[in-house]
C-alpha cells in the first residue's frame, strides 16, 4: 500500500510542474505547450515500444480504443479546459471548482467499492474542501463582478474540466481493477499513443508567428519545459499513477490529487520568489492534513488483512 502512496505522490509533484510551466513559456501559449508536451510523450511511448518490454501484446481492441481515448481526452482535453477557464475567469474560480476533484471522486469510488464507512471519509474530505476555500479566499474577495458573461464561461469551462478529470480518474482505475489489467508500462504506452493523436490535431493552433519571432533563448527555455513535462510530468508521472492505480483503492488514490495543487503552488511560490501569504499557507497545511488522515484510515482499515 505504502509504495502505491509513494508513487502517487510522485505523480503529484510532476504534475505540479503544470502550474508553472504556461508562465515559464510565456510568450508561447498554452496550445504550443500542450502539443509539444503531449507530443514528446506520444512518440517516447512509440520509441520504447521498439523494444519488446514496452510493447503491448494481446490486448483487445476496445481496450486500445479506450487507452488512446483517455491519452487524448484525459490529457491534452484537460490541459486545454483548465487553460481556457484561468483565462476566462481567473486564477481563483478554477482552483476552487476543479479542486472539488478529490471530493467528489472519492465520493463517487467509495459508492462503488465500499472501501470505508462514510464516517471515516468524512473529516478527510471536510479538511479538504476548508482548506480549498482558505488557500483562495484573498482572491475570492478581488473578483471582478462586472464580467459576468466571461466569468460564466471560465466557469463552465472549469466544470467541463473537472468532469473530464473524473472520468479519466474513474476509467484508469476500472482498466487497472480488471482480472485482466495490462501492465503498467504497457497501459502508460497505450495512453502515450493517445496523447500523440491530441498533439497532431493540435497543430493548427500553433503559435508560427510567435515560433519565428522568438529569441533563441526563448526558443531553448521552451523546448526544456516541453521535454521535462513529456518525459517526467507525463511519461514518468502516468506510470507512476497507474502503479498507484493498481494498488490502491480509487477513493485514495483521488484524494491524492490534492497533493498536485499543494506542490504547485510551491512550485509557484519558488517561481514568483514570495513566500506563502497566511491564508495560502494556512489552506495547504489543512489540505495536507486532509490527505494526510485518509492515508491513515485507510491504512488502519487494511490492518486486520495486513495481520491475517
Amino acid at each position: 500500500m505504502y509504495l502505491g502512496i509513494l508513487a502517487g505522490l510522485l505523480t503529484c509533484v510532476l504534475w505540479g510542474l503544470t502550474f508553472v510551466a504556461p508562465r515559464a513559456v510565456i510568450p508561447f501559449s498554452a496550445f504550443d505547450l500542450a502539443a509539444g508536451r503531449y507530443g514528446v510523450f506520444g512518440f517516447t511511448c512509440l520509441a520504447l515500444m521498439l523494444f519488446p518490454r514496452f510493447r503491448p501484446r494481446g490486448l483487445p481492441l476496445s481496450l486500445w480504443a479506450f487507452g488512446i481515448l483517455l491519452g487524448s481526452v484525459g490529457y491534452a482535453g484537460y490541459f486545454l479546459l483548465a487553460s481556457f477557464a484561468v483565462r476566462d475567469a481567473g486564477a481563483v474560480i478554477p482552483p476552487l471548482i476543479i479542486g472539488l476533484m478529490p471530493v467528489l471522486l472519492p465520493i463517487i469510488a467509495n459508492f462503488r467499492e465500499n472501501a470505508l464507512p462514510w464516517r471515516e471519509l468524512a473529516l478527510p474530505l471536510g479538511l479538504i474542501v476548508i482548506g480549498i476555500v482558505v488557500a483562495n479566499v484573498s482572491g475570492l474577495q478581488h473578483l471582478d463582478h462586472e464580467a459576468s458573461w466571461t466569468m460564466l464561461r471560465g466557469t463552465l469551462w472549469a466544470i467541463a474540466a473537472l468532469v473530464v478529470w473524473i472520468g479519466y480518474g474513474i476509467g484508469n482505475a476500472w482498466v487497472m481493477r480488471r482480472p485482466d489489467a495490462p501492465d503498467a508500462l504497457h497501459w502508460t504506452g497505450m495512453q502515450g499513443l493517445g496523447s500523440v493523436v491530441a498533439s497532431t490535431m493540435l497543430i493548427p493552433t500553433l503559435s508560427y508567428g510567435t515560433f519565428a519571432s522568438a529569441s533563441p533563448d526563448e526558443i531553448q527555455n521552451f523546448a526544456i519545459w516541453v521535454i521535462a513535462l513529456g518525459l517526467a510530468g507525463s511519461w514518468v508521472a502516468t506510470w507512476c499513477w497507474v502503479y498507484a492505480s493498481k494498488r490502491l483503492p480509487l477513493s485514495l488514490t483521488s484524494q491524492l490529487v490534492i497533493a498536485e495543487t499543494v506542490f504547485g503552488v510551491a512550485f509557484g511560490l519558488l517561481y514568483e520568489k514570495r513566500l506563502p501569504t497566511m491564508s495560502e499557507g494556512s489552506g495547504a497545511l489543512l489540505q495536507v492534513l486532509g490527505v494526510a488522515m485518509a492515508v491513515y484510515v485507510f491504512g488502519r482499515q487494511r490492518q486486520p488483512l495486513v495481520a491475517a
